[in-house]
């Protein structure tokens, strides 16, 4: 655990304020770029001024906090942005003083680096990068490298923050501030802008509130625009070629030749790109303020063979904000675990349109998505009613061109796994017209059901749900549906109900003994 005071805005505001007082340079001489590569490329740090006026005490003590790193707590000096993402200062503001560099005529660093470099990569990632894989290589690949996310105790007032699993020298504040820092670098490169609105309007503030989607939302989307895998591991194989002539840290590459630095560099580009570019970020349980689960959680045997999709149709409205989809998810589980009296919310993974996956329950645990296929797929929802629009093409690239691509990688799902409906194994219009359209076109998609006898349907008039009794079926809702298997004989009846989670379900034939139609006998399954 460590501790970084900033809520959702005081960190930015208290960046605003110091604007004036060229805020980079400020940053370095607090000890943002302490470190042999950024010193190289940046150089010395400036004097720290003994007096700030445009500062408040409280707001110098923050950054002072903030902007001194500690090498041994990379996550230190991280802040909570708006958009629900953690992201430390250092390297951001490493990238914004390269780029206000750059828009005035900088040319580079002096003197020059012995092999072409970056300088925008440079300070905000690739020493980082090229470090945490360089000390891998040496101590055999032991230990993390990238990773992990973690959680702040409270999002409205954010004070301490503990990671989710073993430390890293690149935790994912650490590559969330690494790709702000290019991102924003490269913009300030083109020309002057005033830092305090684009920081404003990056992480999406206006008055100290969220609004809209913020362009952070979808870093990982624009820094992989804006820089493929080759760049990167050429950058890596620079600064590791600075490195080894810098005092500090040449003795780490003594032994390492010029294949083996290769080596390094791509591993360490392919598993950047693949961790914190590739793949979407999943907002942890604890970041959305989750329930515990109640009892204990079942596990899921890996790689599993399906996934199931789904709309959420209550909530009907897409969710773009951090804020908005965390209520959304809180909403879900209370209705899932209060109403339904399940032991969580049912879904693995829920789909905003803020740019965000939010966990449900999980990779490893067993859902409660698509009754008779909960063990064997994933269950993804997104929020909203898409019967007749779709989910926004980023929301639908999100699933289609991230999460299951990257669940094939991880060895969590099947290479062959088969994409379905939630209609297509349960009575139901889930998951909307429209989105079952869309999920038509993408691979994986199965044309059939996966289980069999899911299929037509005739309705009765009863007015009360009662228990199936042996040689009748009485009790049938006004409008329900009594669902025929082809296949014989027919397993038994359920009455699914109608749900504000908009899957509505009818009778369904899941189990029966019986040996000819007429003989019911099995029981109600609700």
């Amino acid at each position: 655990t460590c501790c970084s005071p900033a809520s959702p805005i005081s960190g930015p505001n208290a960046l605003e304020a110091a604007e004036e007082l060229s805020l980079p340079e400020l940053a370095r001489a607090l000890g943002s770029c302490s470190t042999p590569g950024c010193l190289a490329v940046l150089g010395d740090p400036p004097a720290t001024p003994p007096d700030l006026p445009a500062l408040s005490p409280e707001q110098w003590a923050l950054l002072t906090h903030l902007l001194r790193p500690d090498p041994a707590v990379p996550e230190r000096g991280a802040v909570l942005a708006p958009d629900g993402s953690t992201v430390a200062l250092a390297p951001l503001l490493a990238g914004v003083e390269v780029g206000l560099r750059m828009a005035g005529g900088w040319p580079g660093p002096t003197p020059e680096p012995p092999a072409a470099l970056d300088a925008l990569y440079a300070v905000t990632l690739t020493e980082a990068l090229g470090m945490a894989f360089l000390l891998a290589h040496a101590h055999n690949h032991s230990g993390a490298t990238l990773g992990p996310s973690g959680c702040w105790d409270d999002v409205e007032n954010p004070q301490n923050f503990t990671l989710l699993g073993p430390p890293s020298p690149v935790p994912e504040a650490v590559a969330n501030g690494a790709l702000d820092g290019v991102l924003l670098g490269a913009r300030l490169a083109k020309g002057p802008v005033p830092l305090a609105p684009l920081l404003r309007s990056y992480y999406g503030t206006d008055n100290g509130t969220a609004s809209g989607q913020p362009p952070s939302s979808y870093r990982r989307r624009d820094f992989g625009a804006l820089t493929g895998l080759k760049k990167l591991e050429e950058e890596v194989v620079a600064m590791l070629r600075l490195l080894r002539v810098l005092p500090p840290t040449r003795g780490l590459l003594e032994d390492v030749g010029e294949e083996e630095e290769g080596a390094i560099a791509r591993r360490a580009a392919r598993d950047f790109m693949e961790t914190f570019v590739e793949c979407p970020a999943i907002v942890p349980r604890c970041m959305w303020g989750a329930r515990p689960y109640r009892g204990t959680p079942k596990p899921l045997s890996l790689p599993l063979g399906s996934v199931y999709i789904h709309h959420t149709f209550v909530p009907s409205a897409p969710c773009r904000t951090f804020a908005a989809c965390a209520r959304a998810m809180r909403s879900m589980q209370r209705f899932h675990q209060d109403t339904r009296g399940w032991d969580d919310i049912g879904y693995s993974f829920v789909v905003g349109s803020d740019g965000y996956l939010y966990q449900g329950r999980g990779w490893h645990w067993v859902g409660a998505h698509t009754r008779g296929h909960n063990t064997k797929g994933y269950g993804v929802g997104y929020v909203g009613n898409f019967s007749a629009t779709l989910p926004d093409p980023d929301a639908i690239a999100l699933v289609r061109d991230g999460l299951l691509p990257c669940a094939v990688r991880a060895g969590r799902l099947r290479h062959d796994y088969a994409l379905r409906g939630h209609r297509q194994v349960v009575n139901t219009s889930c998951p909307g017209d429209s989105l079952f359209q869309e999920i038509r076109t993408w691979r994986g998609f199965q044309v059939g059901t996966g289980s069999r006898g899911i299929h037509r349907g005739w309705g009765f008039g009863w007015s009360e749900p009662t228990e199936v009794g042996a040689g009748s079926v009485p009790g049938l809702p006004v409008g329900s549906a009594l669902l025929r298997s082809e296949d014989w004989p027919p397993r038994a009846l359920r009455w699914g109900g109608a749900g504000p989670d908009g899957c509505r379900s009818g009778w369904v034939l899941v189990r029966m003994g019986a040996a000819k139609v007429g003989s019911w006998s099995g029981r109600m399954e609700a």
